[in-house]
């Protein structure tokens, strides 16, 4: 069976949608720096992302842990403040939306995206990551409840302030997007260049609308939970020790098609989660897959998928085995 490698050990790069911003194809996510990862293995895993050429960090305000919200942040400012050109050299993404646990906040503690929220959160962000400005501000989840009208106005100021350069969303709809970007145009700007959205081998219903939307609109995707939580890793079938409710469940669900997919690796010669960031890196769609490593060997583990080239024959395999939709809508479920 044949797959083509490349020799070059380094992250490629490549455009953040219709943005003259280059990122790396691998884009590190923090979420358990704090919770799961000490401060000292986070400032280990930061440097050597920085060291293969992963310039592009996702963060959010929420991220620390219960009670901590907020820690994760501070843990990237501490590691910006040791100079180096640390945070220079970093194309640096954080969210807002959820709750902060501020209690200035008062009855806007809510969640939701208000340009009162906007504003706040994003100073305490800008603080926690001892930093003036952040490349990316993304939307965590759509508000319903907020016009277009202001929340274009309130990201228009903080662009215009120089606090951010760009506004990306997160687990937005097809439709959600299409709206967006029409009222951004009205108003002349520039409207999102990302949507962070779930994607991967066990979850493939965003092929049918979020997907056609973004490459139709110049908004690049940046897949979150690629290995859908672990169940796409190495370690997937022969875990020992406690799993959640939840997770069993997954596992069984989903068992028979894990262990085809874990037969088709060994045949390639590579470890399912190579396999599944490769699978997802050759999607035109997709900018950068939001790899979270815990250690510094599964960061070295994530490079490889970038080297890894699939061919037709085991892209056919991979759809066999995790069939998605086939077809963008309405094609996937209409004559």
């Amino acid at each position: 069976m044949q797959i083509l490698r490349k020799e070059v050990h380094r992250v490629e790069f490549t455009y953040l949608g219709r943005t003259g911003m280059r990122v790396s194809r691998l884009c590190l996510g923090t979420m358990n720096f704090g919770p799961e990862t000490e401060e000292k293995d986070a400032f280990r895993i930061m440097d050597a992302a920085l060291d293969a050429g992963i310039n592009f960090f996702d963060t959010a305000n929420v991220y620390g842990g219960a009670g901590n919200r907020g820690r994760t942040e501070e843990i990237i400012g501490r590691w910006f403040a040791q100079g180096g050109g640390r945070r220079e050299r970093v194309v640096l993404a954080t969210k807002v939306y959820n709750i902060m646990e501020d209690p200035y906040d008062g009855p806007n503690e809510m969640r939701g995206l208000s340009a009162y929220k906007i504003r706040r959160h994003l100073e305490g962000s800008l603080a926690r990551l001892q930093t003036d400005h952040v490349e990316l501000y993304q939307m965590h989840h759509v508000d319903l409840n907020c016009t277009w009208d202001e929340l274009w106005g309130a990201f228009e100021v903080a662009v215009q302030s120089g606090k951010i350069g760009y506004v990306g969303s997160s687990n937005f709809a097809g439709w959600h997007l299409a709206v967006a970007q029409s009222a951004a145009r009205e108003r002349h700007f520039l409207g999102l260049v990302s949507e962070q959205h779930k994607y991967n081998l066990l979850c493939r219903e965003p092929e049918l609308e979020v997907l056609p939307s973004a490459l139709y609109h110049g908004i690049g995707v940046i897949p979150w939970s690629p290995l859908n939580s672990g169940l796409l890793g190495r370690n997937a079938l022969t875990r020992t020790g406690q799993r959640s409710a939840r997770a069993v469940d997954a596992l069984n669900r989903h068992r028979g098609q894990l262990e085809s997919f874990d037969k088709l690796c060994k045949e390639i010669g590579e470890p399912q989660d190579v396999i599944a960031l490769a699978w997802l890196l050759h999607n035109p769609a997709v900018t950068a897959p939001i790899i979270g490593p815990r250690t510094i060997e599964q960061l070295e583990d994530s490079l490889r998928a970038v080297e890894v080239k699939l061919s037709d024959d085991v892209m056919g395999q991979l759809h066999q085995i995790f069939p998605g939709p086939g077809k963008p809508a309405p094609e996937a479920y209409s004559w």
